[in-house]
């Protein structure tokens, strides 16, 4: 009798174990899905925002602010999520060169100056290609979002991109 007893609270307290688990569990992912957010941005991600006719564009993006991140960029990338992208920024306005070698996808370009103002914008890039796309002014920073983007959200030059480099946000 004392073995069953036993037994039998030896497989209840495995249950309520195993409950509590998958309690805590869910609580967890719970909390992750609520601040995903704030997840992204400690993982290297940082919010900013594009006014444009349309209404304000919403993105997380990669900062490449070294030479090494630069010359790396999207390269080797094999997709690029719509809400996401990169911003490579500059110390200084200049003409910056930009290309497609080593990228696996087409892309938008947003060549932004120096006060957050769209210059110009290069749209769906051919993925490999080495020829150079220019901004055709000096600007500080280069927007890469995924191909289509631009267009689909109704993005165009004169709309102001909202981030700390540019002191917009």
């Amino acid at each position: 009798m004392i073995i069953r007893q036993r037994s039998a609270f030896r497989a209840t307290f495995v249950f309520a174990f195993a409950h509590l688990t998958f309690v805590l569990l869910g609580a967890v992912l719970f909390t992750m899905a609520m601040h995903s957010d704030t997840l992204k941005a400690q993982s290297g991600f940082e919010a900013l925002e594009i006014e444009s006719a349309g209404g304000t564009h919403k993105f997380q993006v990669e900062i490449a602010d070294t030479p090494s991140r630069q010359s790396r960029g999207l390269m080797f990338r094999r997709s690029l999520p719509d809400n996401q992208g990169m911003l490579f920024e500059y110390d200084s306005p200049r003409e910056i060169s930009m290309w497609m070698k080593n990228t696996y996808i087409s892309l938008d370009m947003v060549f932004i100056r120096q006060d957050g103002i769209v210059h110009r914008i290069e749209s769906d890039t051919e993925p490999f290609s080495e020829s150079i796309i220019s901004s055709g002014a000096d600007v500080t920073a280069v927007l890469e979002l995924k191909a289509g983007t631009t267009v689909r959200l109704g993005i165009k030059p004169g709309d102001k991109v909202l981030h700390s480099f540019f002191g917009t946000k």
